[in-house]
């Protein structure tokens, strides 16, 4: 079996009839839409319906029909196949690709690896240790995968932890 890729966490349940309220954990909400199928615990199951309510996604999953089957699946992890990647633009990335990548600067100055990509609602930010580069192509100015380096041209202070 291939690795799997978690894409969202049940948190509560909704309702009577075993629908759960769900928190993303991908940004390509399609993984979880009707009729995919996902995996839980250790079967598979299938999305009959979704929808939103507020900032939670709203899923009725096969084989949960009650409100105490959707009770026994809380802070279950709801995940895809990992070889089932989502179709990117030539501009975007996944988050798991860019952690781990070297970034330098344009001048060849070695910053680190990349800890982390922190969401903030302006943009993403790309954390190498105490520094934060905007993902902004201002301050990025190549990334590749291929190599695993992320090349960035900082303003000056960017590079000052303090």
């Amino acid at each position: 079996m291939s690795e799997l890729l978690q894409v969202g966490r049940i948190v509560s349940t909704f309702g009577l009839r075993g629908q759960v309220k769900v928190e993303l954990m991908t940004d390509f909400e399609e993984r979880l839409g009707k009729g995919r199928r996902l995996r839980l615990k250790d079967d598979w199951v299938v999305v009959e319906s979704c929808s939103w309510q507020k900032d939670r996604l709203l899923l009725k999953l096969s084989g949960v029909d009650s409100i105490d089957q959707a009770k026994a699946l809380q802070w279950e992890y709801l995940s895809v196949p990992a070889d089932e990647e989502p179709e990117l633009d030539e501009d975007e990335y996944l988050v798991s690709d860019l952690e781990g990548m070297k970034v330098v600067t344009v001048d060849g100055q070695e910053l680190g690896e990349v800890d982390e990509v922190a969401e903030y609602p302006a943009q993403d930010i790309l954390v190498i240790g105490e520094i934060m580069i905007p993902l902004a192509k201002q301050f990025v100015k190549d990334i590749d995968l291929d190599k695993g380096v992320i090349t960035v041209d900082p303003l000056e202070g960017m590079l000052d932890p303090e």
